[in-house]
């Protein structure tokens, strides 16, 4: 009788686009070793990402960025020490650590394991986490994030001819987008997203607003503003000035954010999370990127079709969110002419 084969954990806490980034190669894993299940320890607020994944048989849900209030209340101490216990629940073939970080690398030397994989010091966002790894890794040369990622799995044997990304489908999220799009009468539209992790990432909300003016004067699309709860206001004033009938809010949870973006002609925002799922989507994409942001450049993470179209402005990055400027320098002419551009390529 053959002995089960002992599981792979995968380490890749956070955040949406990081988790959306790590898809392929753990797809990648899952194929090459079908015989192994693959667990993975994520940020509990993220889990959702990962539900349905059919590589995915098991989610370790953690708790590291709601640790940082009160670290030392009774609430948090019994959550860690739960932490601890399903991380040491299983016996590893090996532990990949996607992230880079020392938390990350922390939370890889706690499962219990022989070997731990991760990157080399060079290709680390924190050298010090690759030593917390008996086998280091280097994506030197690789460029995006999902080559470097897959760097790791195929220290593990495996190969990706082709990404997957095996994102969460929901019945009832489908219906709620296709009974909203129906209620309002849309059927062809774009989406803007405005927002993103902090100010230097975005664009200004008057820039929006006058591109919003412009592509309705343009196009016969409607154009649908996404954004969570807390961009609402931000959102509402970009529509206030615009004055489009042919614009409007659509909030949604991410889920159904996921089945908006599978329907749309086109996305237009910067880099965040919604962008990173519209490109594992396969949606048409003009994206606005700060260059001089080197840690995150179009070529290490933006979009990957080479259809899209990505416009990029030069100018001091500062990561403060009180008191960095918002993205500058890409006009709204050029926005307009790259959203014209993207369209004529989608459609052949």
């Amino acid at each position: 009788m053959d002995q089960p084969q002992l599981p792979f954990l995968v380490v890749r806490l956070s955040s949406i686009g990081d988790i959306v980034h790590a898809l392929p190669a753990v797809s990648a894993l899952a194929r090459a070793h079908p015989q192994r299940e693959i667990h993975w320890a994520v940020e509990a607020r993220y889990a959702y990402l990962l539900d349905g994944n059919p590589h995915v048989a098991r989610r370790i849900c953690l708790d590291t960025l709601g640790g940082r209030a009160r670290p030392l209340s009774g609430n948090k101490i019994q959550n860690a020490a739960g932490a601890w216990h399903e991380l040491r629940a299983s016996l590893y073939e090996a532990v990949i650590d996607f992230q880079g970080l020392i938390k990350s690398a922390l939370v890889a030397r706690i499962a219990r394991t022989r070997k731990r994989v991760g990157f080399a010091r060079g290709s680390v966002r924190e050298p010090l986490a690759s030593l917390f790894y008996s086998e280091a890794v280097s994506a030197e040369g690789r460029r995006h994030v999902i080559e470097k990622n897959i760097a790791l799995a195929e220290r593990l044997g495996a190969s990706a001819v082709a990404w997957e990304f095996p994102l969460p489908r929901s019945e009832e999220s489908e219906r709620k987008v296709a009974g909203e799009l129906q209620r309002r009468q849309i059927s062809d539209f774009i989406i803007v997203n405005p927002g993103g992790g902090w100010k230097a990432k975005r664009w200004a909300p008057s820039n929006y607003a006058r591109l919003i003016r412009a592509l309705a004067g343009a196009l016969s699309d409607q154009i649908l503003v996404t954004g969570s709860a807390s961009e609402a206001p931000v959102i509402q004033t970009i529509l206030g000035e615009a004055a489009s009938a042919n614009a409007g809010y659509f909030p949604s949870t991410l889920i159904e954010y996921i089945e908006l973006a599978r329907r749309a002609r086109l996305f237009i925002g910067g880099d965040t999370g919604p962008l990173h799922l519209a490109a594992a989507l396969a949606t048409p994409i003009v994206a606005l990127y700060n260059s001089s942001d080197r840690l995150n450049t179009p070529e290490r993470n933006g979009p990957f079709n080479p259809s899209d179209i990505t416009l990029t402005a030069e100018r001091p990055f500062a990561q403060d969110s009180e008191h960095s400027g918002y993205l500058e320098g890409i006009s709204v002419e050029r926005v307009v002419e790259s959203v014209r551009e993207r369209l004529k390529r989608a459609n052949g």
